[in-house]
C-alpha cells in the first residue's frame, strides 16, 4: 500500500511513526521548504503545499496512493485540498481509501448532552461550519464506488509535547471555570489507532467520533496534572473574567457536549490505549513530560 498525507502535522506524524510499516511508500505535504527539510527521511517523501508554493510532484504521488490522509484544516471558507485537488481525486477511477480528520466541533453546542454520529450537526462557529462543508464534500467523493471515505471527528487532542503537564511547567496553564462545562479529549495514539482501524475496515465509509470515555471539566484536568507534578494548580478563574486567553480558547467554552465513542469501539473495534485523561496524563508523566 502507498500512503499520501496532506498535512504532515502532529497526528499524521504520530500515525506514520506507529503504523508506517503498513505502507510500501509514504509521501506527504508541509507548508514550508524548511519544514520539508526537517521531516524528509528515507521512509517519507515530503512535498511543499502552501499558499506560496506547490511542488509539482504532488499530483503524481497523490493519484498513485492507495490511502489519502487529510489533516489540513480548511481555511476561512474553503478546504485547500478540495479546492486544488478535489476534482482530480473524484475523477480518478482507481480505488482509494480517504481518511479525513475533522472535529466534534461540527456538532455545535449541546448544553452538556451526549451526542453521537446519528445527531445532526449544528455548528455555531464559522470555523466549524467550514469543517462541516468540507466533510460533506469529502463524503460526496465517497459516494463513488472507487472511493471509501472515513470522516474522523476528533475531540481535543493531547499527547507527547502537547498536554497540561507541559502547560503547567511553562506557566501557560489556566483553570478556567464555567459551571457544568465539559470537554472530551483524545490521546494522539488513540487517533492513530482510529486511522489504522478505518483503513483496515472492510465495510463502507462512515463518520466516527474519536474521543475518550471521560468528558470532564477542563479545570479538573489541570488540577490532576498539577497533582502528578506535586505542585499547586493555578487559581480558579471564571471564564467571564479571564483576560489573557485566545479568542479560539474562548470559543471552545461557548460549546458544551459529551461525544460518544460507542460506534468507534463497536464497529471499528478500536481499543483505546488511554480511555481517560487520568490514564493519559499518568503515562505522559512517567515518560518524563513536564519534568
Amino acid at each position: 500500500m502507498k500512503l499520501f498525507a496532506f498535512g504532515l502535522g502532529y497526528c499524521a506524524q504520530d500515525f506514520i511513526a506507529r503504523f508506517g510499516d503498513l505502507f510500501d511508500r509514504i509521501s506527504g505535504t508541509v507548508r514550508s521548504a524548511d519544514k520539508a527539510k526537517e521531516l524528509a527521511s528515507e521512509t517519507v517523501e515530503v512535498f511543499v503545499f502552501g499558499p506560496d508554493r506547490e511542488d509539482p510532484g504532488i499530483t503524481e504521488k497523490m493519484l498513485a496512493a492507495d490511502v489519502l490522509l487529510i489533516s489540513i484544516p480548511p481555511g476561512v471558507s474553503v478546504d485547500p485540498v478540495l479546492a486544488r485537488y478535489g476534482q482530480k481525486i473524484a475523477s480518478l477511477r482507481t480505488p482509494q481509501i480517504i481518511v479525513y480528520l475533522s472535529t466534534i466541533g461540527v456538532y455545535g453546542d449541546r448544553q452538556g448532552e451526549w451526542v453521537d454520529e446519528s445527531g445532526v450537526p449544528t455548528p455555531t462557529s464559522q470555523r466549524s461550519k467550514t469543517r462541516l462543508n468540507a466533510e460533506k464534500s469529502w463524503a460526496a467523493i465517497g459516494r463513488s464506488r472507487d472511493k471509501t471515505v472515513h470522516i474522523l471527528r476528533l475531540a481535543g487532542i493531547y499527547g507527547p509535547g502537547r498536554n497540561a503537564l507541559l502547560n503547567l511547567k511553562e506557566g501557560r496553564a489556566h483553570r478556567l471555570i464555567k459551571p457544568d462545562q465539559v470537554f472530551n479529549r483524545v490521546h494522539v495514539e488513540d487517533i492513530s489507532r482510529a486511522i489504522a482501524a478505518a483503513i483496515a475496515h472492510e465495510g463502507p465509509g462512515g463518520v466516527w467520533n474519536v474521543s475518550d470515555d471521560a468528558p470532564s471539566p477542563p479545570q479538573d484536568v489541570v488540577a490532576y496534572a498539577a497533582s502528578l507534578m506535586g505542585i499547586e494548580p493555578p487559581p480558579e478563574q471564571a471564564i467571564e473574567e479571564a483576560q489573557d486567553i485566545s479568542p479560539m480558547t474562548r470559543s471552545f467554552y461557548a460549546e458544551n457536549k459529551r461525544a460518544s465513542n460507542r460506534k468507534l469501539k463497536e464497529e471499528l473495534h478500536v481499543d483505546l490505549a488511554f480511555p481517560t485523561y487520568r490514564v493519559g496524563l499518568e503515562a505522559l508523566w512517567e515518560a518524563g513530560e513536564g519534568r
